[in-house]
């Protein structure tokens, strides 16, 4: 069984979500987990979760829209992340690439769910653009000042220091599309050296489609083409890429092992 660690289903159409949802299961994605970019979008991601046996939730504000409004207090965060369904937070990080919001507030944001993820013990999905350096020193100091907390590198196409103080931290390094990229040698290089036991397969849906269907609308029943990849660069079968990346992301999200 696959695991799309990381989707956003409520980006595709109601007309169309049954379908998506249908193809992913008919190709062997057996859980989905559809990522909150903004609290007042919570309550879709719940409803999503409650509507598909398949489908998991995360809570929390994307780093793009850290300023829109007041940044979300750590009560806040751990209220919405209180329902079954829901298995982690986020995605929060730094984005100094399009700097959508100012990074005082991302920053602020970052350390709220942080601090949220220490309070309820759920995993931190984690957003890195450009900002690989900042990411690294808020993790620290928050990790120093209230304690370890799991965390996932979502989409990974950082550097290999932040993968490395990721993993050294106890966390999950998550691979995208990008990784079938063909100028991905550099990604590819770093995760043949990353522990297997922290590895995780996304599609980052609708974005990121994997090679061979690169700029095509991306969905979850595309995630094993990066699992291939993924075997191809550790000399696995792909039987043991699923198997592995599967059973990783049960030890990180608890809440549906």
């Amino acid at each position: 069984m696959l695991v799309d660690s990381h989707c956003h289903l409520d980006y595709y159409g109601e007309e169309e979500i049954e379908a998506v949802v249908a193809r992913a299961v008919e190709a062997g994605v057996g859980r989905m987990v559809t990522i909150g970019v903004r609290m007042a979008q919570a309550e879709t991601v719940k409803a999503l979760s409650e509507r598909f046996p398949q489908v998991w939730g995360t809570v929390g504000v994307h780093p793009q829209n850290a300023g829109e409004g007041p940044v979300a207090t750590v009560d806040e965060i751990v209220a919405l992340a209180d329902h079954p369904r829901i298995v982690g937070i986020g995605e929060s990080g730094l984005d100094y690439f399009y700097d959508k919001a100012p990074r005082e507030a991302q920053q602020e944001s970052f350390r709220h769910h942080i601090r949220a993820c220490q309070r309820t013990g759920l995993p931190l999905a984690i957003h890195a653009r450009d900002a690989d350096d900042d990411i690294a020193s808020i993790l620290s100091e928050e990790r120093e000042s209230g304690g370890p907390f799991p965390a996932l590198l979502h989409c990974f196409s950082s550097t290999r220091a932040l993968a490395e103080k990721v993993v050294a931290d106890g966390g999950y390094v998550s691979l995208s599309g990008i990784l079938t990229f063909p100028k991905s040698e550099e990604l590819r290089a770093i995760v043949a050296d990353l522990p297997e036991d922290r590895l995780l397969v996304e599609t980052d849906s609708p974005y990121l489609a994997p090679v061979p269907l690169r700029g095509k609308r991306n969905e979850p029943a595309l995630v094993g083409h990066t699992a291939a990849v993924l075997a191809k660069v550790r000399g696995w079968e792909v039987a043991k890429a699923v198997d592995v990346t599967t059973r990783n992301f049960e030890r990180l999200f608890t809440r549906c092992a």
